[in-house]
């Protein structure tokens, strides 16, 4: 399986036209045609088929297409690791919607001063994407919220954390309110993202089964919830500072009583193999916290 065929077939995925793929290709159409056609066959599957508006994956087509990605992101990744003997080339770091990013923001801007050929990539998404990349090489470090299994990783503990709370119009009857009890979210209609209703520390604070929460959507993202919110689709158990709140966005933030926070930390694969970027900004990581907050 050739790498060329398998960017070929991505750039036909994304466009969802085989015409319009050959011309960001600068190949003909039959060329394209023929290129996938023959992967199909190495494949011994279907792929897409056609419809009047251009193509549609098939379920398999799909499949190929996540992998296909990962590949590309890989070759792309060891290209910036090889790309010379300066200490320069892409740091990949993955990280939860948090404000703790900033201080990952502080060391990238510190260490650029020092080495202007080192260059970042985040990737955004929760735990899961983030655990899922790591765990297969597609990013250096990911950075997570609150309590997540890292017994296969090394970390460091960020001095940072997170308030949780909810996420409401400002006309809700909960806007008047200092915070929220448990009991304030029985029979509301709520938006939760997987990580929320997965963890821990809600499920200790709430005192009851989450199964008794009326839980109508998930999100993995937070800024798509907060606009079904603003439409009126019930309220977004979330954490501060990552959705605005502020005069004219029609939404405020009021923090959970008792008082969750979410600890932040930031890991890496044991034995991992890192670019000399990455372990400048390793290095830099661990300097940039106290002993006592090492992981």
């Amino acid at each position: 399986m050739e790498l060329r065929v398998l960017k070929y077939f991505l750039e036909v995925a994304r466009e969802g036209s085989i015409t319009r793929a050959a011309g960001r290709l600068h190949i003909t159409q039959p060329a394209l045609s023929r290129q996938i056609a023959g992967l199909e066959e190495e494949l011994g599957h279907k792929l897409y088929t056609r419809e009047s508006w251009g193509i549609r994956l098939t379920e398999d087509g799909l499949l190929l297409m996540k992998r296909a990605e990962e590949i590309a992101e890989l070759e792309e990744k060891i290209h910036a690791e090889l790309s010379g003997d300066d200490v320069s080339g892409t740091v990949y770091i993955g990280a939860g919607e948090t404000e703790g990013v900033r201080h990952i923001g502080h060391v990238l801007r510190e260490l650029r001063r020092e080495y202007p050929g080192i260059h970042y990539r985040m990737i955004s998404g929760d735990s899961e994407d983030v655990g899922y990349k790591l765990e297969r090489g597609l990013i250096d470090f990911g950075l997570f919220v609150g309590k997540v299994s890292l017994k296969d990783y090394e970390r460091v503990i960020l001095p940072d954390s997170d308030r949780w709370g909810v996420i409401m119009r400002r006309d809700d009857e909960l806007s008047v309110r200092e915070w929220v009890s448990p009991e304030d979210l029985r029979g509301r209609e709520l938006l939760f993202s997987h990580q929320a209703r997965a963890q821990g520390e809600f499920s200790e604070w709430l005192g009851y089964p989450v199964s008794e929460l009326c839980i109508i959507g998930t999100h993995n993202l937070a800024y798509n919830a907060s606009v079904m919110v603003r439409e009126g689709l019930g309220i977004l158990v979330t954490i501060e500072g990552i959705i605005s709140t502020g005069e004219g966005s029609g939404l405020m933030f009021v923090p959970l009583m008792p008082e969750i926070r979410a600890g932040l930390v930031v890991a890496w694969r044991k034995e991992a193999v890192l670019s000399k970027a990455a372990k400048k900004f390793l290095e830099r990581l661990k300097a940039s916290v106290s002993p006592g907050h090492r992981g």
